[in-house]
């Protein structure tokens, strides 16, 4: 297993119609390491977002797809997503804020 550090687990926020749905009811999905174990999900969200907590991770592994150039045929790289429930007294994430 890598080594990861916690700044390291989080890749990039999902930003899709039904992930900012369900921003209502603190549920935020994020595109993460694809060897980053849930508790290593919830340590880095609550260092990188300063005042959250998580109650519970729901992660899902995604495989890559089949992508064809000319004869060729390749896969694209597999990914791991994550969708983090924040508690009702915990702090919204901001870098939703303004979407």
């Amino acid at each position: 297993m890598a080594d990861l550090k916690y700044y390291d687990v989080i890749l990039k926020p999902i930003v899709t119609e039904k992930s900012m749905n369900a921003m209502s009811d603190k549920k935020y999905t994020f595109s993460v390491h694809t060897e980053a174990t849930k508790a290593q999900i919830k340590e880095a969200v609550e260092k990188m977002f300063e005042g959250t907590k998580v109650s519970k991770v729901n992660t899902m592994n995604l495989d890559g797809k089949q992508r064809r150039r000319g004869a060729s045929v390749g896969k694209t790289a597999k990914t791991k997503k994550a969708i983090v429930q924040l508690t009702a007294d915990s702090a919204d994430i901001e870098i939703f804020e303004g979407l």
